[in-house]
């Protein structure tokens, strides 16, 4: 089972997503927040979306709205290694 190990803002609304597998991705928020939804209002603020956080192996904001690892990597452009 896939987790996510770490995330970080990168640019408005942009997360940089690593993996337990060693894969590395750009998660782009413009999907998730072409929904509606109580828990997606506030995360329409750029700044309240870069707060971000990893919780138990998922991507969390701190209004308890949560997104499974396997959610977060099928949304993700995953990066090449170099």
């Amino acid at each position: 089972m896939i987790k996510i190990l770490q995330a970080s803002s990168v640019a408005e609304f942009t997360l940089r997503i690593a993996f337990s597998d060693g894969a590395e991705g750009v998660f782009e928020g413009a999907q998730l927040l072409a929904r509606e939804g109580p828990l997606l209002e506030p995360l329409r603020d750029p700044t309240y979306f870069a707060r971000a956080f990893v919780d138990a192996g998922g991507l969390a904001w701190p209004n308890g709205l949560e997104l499974s690892a396997t959610r977060v990597r099928e949304q993700c452009r995953i990066l090449q290694a170099t």
